[in-house]
């Protein structure tokens, strides 16, 4: 099965109901164990047909637009295209791997908020029309390079958290929007709509209401300068969690009824990107290097009394410059857990992850409990599928993970009754017998 990021001729495995995800990454360790410890991802792409479905459930008639950014293999592109899902892409790149799958450039969304010229000149070449802005300096280099770009101007929102103040923020305020239109009529640009987006750090969902308050003002707005609006964006910040989508579609729908009825023409869109994808992908690491603190505290020739607990670092060979490349922003939201099986009463020590580099950034975990572990051993981290998996850095000869895509029997059948398994993507599954045992002849392989 070939599983290389760069590899667009990927395959799926398909899983007898017997099989499992944790037997699937038993047995890829055990050939990774045998043919060269190479970090690696299994990606359950059944995962992203259950929860388009309880989007469906949820959230319709919201469309969704995945970001390209937050997950850009083929698979999962292949995948969510294959569901009638938009996308929405920050560059030129995103635009391609989208166009290569045959979506139409109405279902593409630019959202770049700084976007590069020729890149404006490529989404109008290709007929990608619709675009955000927060500025008027973004306004007349859209207006320069695409005259028939139809913009979403970006709103702000008053969410930003203790978390958030470092981060940067975008999006224009309401006074700002009226000189928007103004310069908008000047050039003879189309605005269609209102974008905003809220964190999925943001625990206060009276934001949304003052959001979308604040984009029902914009479209007042701008009916005064003769716009005529119809798409409402409420960007991402949706976690992948049921009941926080629950909790949002309780918010939100009442004002969308009120402000935005289905009468009114305009077409409510979302951009969901870690809510499709982070539960969908599994990251496995092995251990390269360990080092103990008292080795550096105790003098050559002392031992160390019973009574020390020592202190373990342990380095990986996947980090911040790969796989773990949002840690330099964000909270790490998965824990590591030993792939080998040890004793419920073995001793745990306090123990540090760190990646390859030998970079004093490259830290993954600063601080954890693990029983003591050994070079060669192997880590797995779960929800690994959101932020990960873009184009990603050749720091220090950084070797880019494998990835190992799966689906189970009823997933597939899923997509055959709802008639969205293309025969394209058909070709691209292979069957996975249920009798998964390390060393036999049915073993899952790397083996295109």
């Amino acid at each position: 099965m070939k599983g290389f990021l760069e590899d667009a001729n990927y395959s799926i495995g398909l899983l007898d109901e017997g099989a499992t995800l944790a037997d699937i990454i038993d047995n890829c360790i055990y050939e990774h164990t045998h043919t060269g410890k190479r970090a690696f991802y299994v990606g359950d792409l059944g995962k992203l047909v259950k929860k388009n479905t309880q989007w469906q459930n949820v959230m319709a008639p919201i469309k969704p637009f995945y970001p390209v950014k937050c997950n850009s293999t083929p698979g999962v592109l292949e995948i969510l295209g294959t569901l009638g899902i938009g996308f929405a892409c920050s560059n030129k790149s995103e635009m391609v791997l989208v166009q290569d799958l045959g979506i139409s450039p109405e279902n593409i969304i630019y959202t770049s908020p700084c976007k590069q010229a020729s890149q404006i000149k490529y989404a109008a070449k290709t007929g990608i029309n619709i675009m955000t802005c927060d500025s008027d300096i973004e306004l007349k280099k859209i207006a320069r390079s695409h005259p028939n770009a139809k913009l979403l101007l970006h709103i702000a929102t008053e969410d930003i958290t203790a978390d958030e103040e470092m981060n940067m923020k975008f999006g224009t305020t309401l006074k700002n929007c009226r000189h928007l239109m103004e310069c908008a009529k000047e050039f003879g640009i189309q605005i269609v709509g209102v974008k905003f987006h809220i964190s999925s750090t943001c625990k206060d969902l009276q934001t949304y209401i003052h959001a979308i308050s604040d984009a029902r003002c914009v479209f007042d707005m701008a009916e005064e300068f003769g716009f005529k609006m119809n798409i409402l964006d409420i960007g991402g910040g949706f976690t992948g969690s049921e009941l926080q989508l629950e909790e949002v579609n309780h918010v939100i729908r009442p004002l969308l009824d009120v402000y935005f009825p289905k009468e009114s023409g305009v077409n409510v869109i979302a951009e969901p990107g870690c809510y499709y994808v982070s539960s969908a992908f599994t990251l496995a690491v092995n251990i390269i290097a360990k080092k103990t603190e008292c080795d550096k505290l105790l003098p050559s020739g002392v031992e160390q009394a019973r009574d020390d607990e020592p202190v373990f670092t342990y380095y990986i060979n996947d980090g911040v410059y790969g796989s773990f490349a949002s840690k330099l922003s964000e909270k790490l939201n998965t824990t590591p857990e030993v792939h080998k099986k040890y004793k419920e009463d073995e001793p745990l020590f306090t123990s540090s992850l760190w990646g390859p580099s030998c970079d004093e950034l490259d830290q993954i975990v600063e601080n954890c409990l693990l029983p003591e572990l050994s070079v060669g051993d192997w880590l797995i981290f779960a929800n690994m599928g959101s932020g990960t998996l873009g184009e990603q850095s050749t720091f220090n000869d950084y070797q880019r993970p494998l990835i190992y895509y799966m689906m189970s029997f009823s997933d597939w059948d899923e997509m055959q009754d709802a008639g969205i398994a293309s025969d394209t993507l058909m070709k691209n599954f292979f069957f996975v017998p249920s009798c998964i045992q390390l060393g036999s002849e049915d073993r899952f392989s790397t083996a295109a």
